[in-house]
């Protein structure tokens, strides 16, 4: 038997396409393998044959135009990967395995790059990887990614996370983009309501993207892309967990309508955990939709998450350790605290040809409501009150507008240009109270009976906006240089009111900030060495950033804007493959000096937002990828952090410090982490994986350090026919260090959730 499908591999943009190399197998219907099968290339001369395991090898040279047809006799492949279509098309699937030399990534600079070819450091994690993981959140998405760590929970509530990128601990230091639109706008990344399910992949570039994505990204970009709407096959899967956790998820293509084709993904679940009083319920909804439109193609989605949250307590550190007063998994928060929110997101684009190349248009519009009541620990003793907690309503809207031409006026030169613009605006408005609870969290009273001493208003309006153009050049066949530039300018107006009910006073205030700056980047690239798919390419980039300071809709309630963050980065790098494709190492170093670094420092016992002066980041990072046979991948990933203070002076106890040559509080200075997956279309597989963090300081001081640490998971599973069923577990070895400190609770800490295992059932329908 012959079937026909379009070859995957093949990535178009802008009218240009790049055939990738491809490996597959040949199966027979009761899946042993097909030898000897042909597999040949319609409209090219020659065919490629499976050898005694039935597995093949292809890849064009010199590379071939859009849509080729791959024939094979006998079978089926294994592992998807996906080829973006021609607007108007029809989306076709194959199952075949990309070499790790033939990934591309579009995060840099909006144009589908290869990443060994790109000036920055990039790794992508393919979704048909996620789901041989079992990985369902950004930890475990990201475990095995060298130089980032995502800490679990903090102060965004357990169903966030806190990324560690180049050396930096923040949650609000790094950009998150889901489908080429910011998630959480001009605030915060909304890490909390991410989901990642029917990923296609997730790019992860290190540093900031001045040009493409301005004043919103600096240490870092994390952007997850989803499958078309149309691909994939219709699921249903079911889990259940450790402290009575359990979920299910509905992924479906949809019935044409209006020439629209659509993929629906429902899930709902509940997730606890050993901390007392601990755990988050969620409900997501995405819709996605595509058709041709005149000559171009038209997109919409929309998005809906409703999450309630209970929130557990950090742990406080007394001197230069954590409390033993306060009992592990205890929870201080009053009763009845909560984290809820209900977010909307509708995102609209369209792109056609244009000139000789693409020009697309993405419009967000995203609205949100959080409602907040949690209390924190103020001083570990049995005095009453020894807590204080807040509540608060905060809605907000987000609006992202952008428009781009992608032009190549020849084979060797590329150009973006483009403007857009980003707002949000927010208001909080809630009060503080005072509270008493016992160290092992009994006795803690009624949230909704502690009434507020205070009232407290905050509204922050923001604006950014920008130009910004991008060229990508090869003068020669083994260099790539690429430069961009951007033109900014952010807005924003900041009030604040407060009204103290004891002594009738009320302080208001308000701020503004204007600003246009100018941000950048250069890079170049140079293969010096390559031989059919094996090659040797080195890089050297420069980027020149701001970002608007963080917004506080917490206790603080000043209203002045705090100066905006800069930077300057250098980072230079070698990325290789070898042994035809199979082995991937990449080796970077990078240096970052920052100006008016956002921290949080106590003043009177409650922590506030201020700027830190100067701060240097470095660092080096190791990545490997090696494919050690068809279904069995080895990855490792090493780094070496140094973030230090360079001028910052701050106060403890009313007594002016300077931390100069101090380490950045949290920031390990080594990190390692290495997996192995082993991955069939039927039988058995699984994976396990180690990760290890070195010591960190706990306080800017330095006074108090962290022991290292190492975890381990994994999982194992087994797939027939169209059913799987796994087991998968995550820190087996119950370890509990601090991981992220809380920025709502003066030198409280957050631990690294306990052990979780997790068995789940997958069944698929359709072909």
């Amino acid at each position: 038997m012959v079937r026909r499908f379009v070859a995957l591999g093949v990535v178009a943009f802008g009218g240009l396409a790049a055939a990738a190399a491809m490996e597959g197998e040949v199966l027979l219907p009761d899946g042993r393998p097909a030898s000897g099968a042909t597999v040949s290339i319609a409209g090219l001369p020659g065919s490629v044959r499976t050898d005694g395991e039935g597995r093949f090898r292809w890849r064009p040279d010199p590379p071939v135009p859009f849509d080729l047809i791959v024939v094979l006799a006998g079978g089926q492949y294994t592992a998807p990967v996906r080829v973006e279509k021609a607007p108007g098309q029809e989306p076709l699937r194959v199952r075949v395995s990309p070499l790790i030399a033939e990934f591309t990534t579009v995060t840099a600079s909006r144009i589908p790059e290869k990443v060994e070819e790109a000036p920055a450091s990039v790794t992508v994690v393919t979704g048909d990887e996620l789901e041989r993981r079992g990985a369902r959140d950004l930890r475990s998405a990201l475990a095995l990614v060298a130089g980032v760590d995502v800490a679990p929970g903090g102060d965004g509530g357990p169903a966030g996370s806190v990324p560690e990128l180049w050396g930096l601990k923040e949650f609000d230091a790094f950009l998150l983009v889901v489908d080429g639109v910011p998630w959480g706008g001009a605030f915060n990344p909304s890490l909390e309501t991410l989901s990642l399910i029917d990923v296609d992949r997730i790019e992860v570039l290190r540093g900031p993207a001045p040009v493409t994505y301005g004043a919103t990204s600096f240490v870092g970009v994390i952007q997850v892309v989803h499958r078309e709407p149309g691909e994939g096959e219709k699921s249903a899967r079911v889990a259940g967990g450790s402290y009575d956790s359990y979920s299910a998820q509905w992924l479906s293509s949809l019935p044409r309508w209006a020439q629209f084709q659509s993929s629906l993904s429902v899930d709902v679940g509940r997730r606890n955990f050993r901390d007392d009083r601990s755990g988050f319920e969620r409900a997501h909804l995405r819709w996605r939709n595509r058709r041709a439109l005149g000559s171009g193609l038209f997109r919409f989605d929309l998005d809906a998450t409703w999450l309630r949250q209970d929130p557990a307590s950090p742990v406080p550190r007394v001197g230069t350790t954590l409390s033993p007063d306060v009992p592990l998994d205890s929870n201080q928060n009053p009763k009845g605290a909560f984290l809820d929110q209900a977010r909307f997101a509708l995102n609209a684009g369209y792109e056609r040809s244009a000139l000789t190349g693409k020009w697309q248009t993405t419009l967000s519009a995203t609205r949100a409501e959080q409602r907040v009541l949690r209390g924190f620990l103020v001083d570990v003793s049995t005095v009453d009150p020894n807590a204080h907690g807040f509540r608060e309503t905060i809605p907000s809207t987000d609006v992202y507008f952008d428009t781009h031409l992608a032009l190549s006026p020849s084979s060797r030169v590329e150009l973006v240009a483009g403007v857009d613009n980003l707002y949000g605006e927010g208001n909080a408005r809630g009060g503080d109270f005072d509270y008493f609870v016992n160290l092992d969290g009994r006795g803690a009273p009624s949230g909704s009976d502690l009434p507020s001493q205070a009232a407290i208003r905050i509204t922050d309006r923001r604006d950014f906006a920008g130009l910004y153009g991008q060229v990508r050049w090869e003068p020669a066949e083994r260099w790539h240089l690429e430069m961009g530039v951007r033109l900014n300018h952010t807005a924003e107006h900041r009030r604040t009111k407060t009204v103290d009910f004891a002594s009738g006073t009320t302080v208001s205030g308000q701020d503004r900030r204007n600003l246009w700056r100018g941000s950048g980047f250069a890079g170049v690239s140079w293969t010096a060495w390559k031989r059919d798919l094996d090659s040797l390419n080195a890089y050297v980039d420069y980027r020149n950033t701001y970002k608007p300071a963080a917004v506080d809709f917490g206790l603080d309630s000043e209203s002045e804007i705090l100066a905006p963050e800069t930077a300057e980065s250098y980072e230079a790098g070698l990325k290789s493959r070898l042994l035809e494709g199979k082995l991937a190492i990449d080796l970077s170093a990078f240096r970052m000096d920052f100006q008016n670094l956002v921290v949080s420092q106590s003043v009177g016992g409650t922590p506030t937002l201020v700027n830190a002066g100067t701060t240097r980041f470095s660092g080096l990072e190791l990545e490997a990828a090696w494919r050690l046979h068809p279904n069995l991948t080895w990855r490792l990933g090493t780094s070496l952090h140094d973030a230090r203070f360079r001028d910052f002076v701050t106060e403890f106890a009313g007594v002016p410090a300077q931390l100069a040559g101090n380490r950045v509080e949290m920031s390990a200075r080594n990190m390692a982490s290495t997996g192995l997956v082993h991955s069939r279309d039927r039988g058995w597989q699984g994976h396990l994986e180690v990760s290890w963090v070195g010591s960190r300081f706990l306080n800017k001081r330095n006074t108090a350090r962290a022991p290292a640490y190492a975890t381990w998971g994994g999982g194992v599973g087994y797939r027939r026919d169209k059913l799987e069923i796994r087991l998968d577990g995550w820190n087996l070895n119950d370890q509990r260090p601090p991981v992220a400190e809380s920025e709502l609770g003066d030198a409280q800490y957050y631990l690294l959730p306990a052990r979780r295992i997790e068995m789940t059932l997958l069944w698929t329908f359709g072909s």
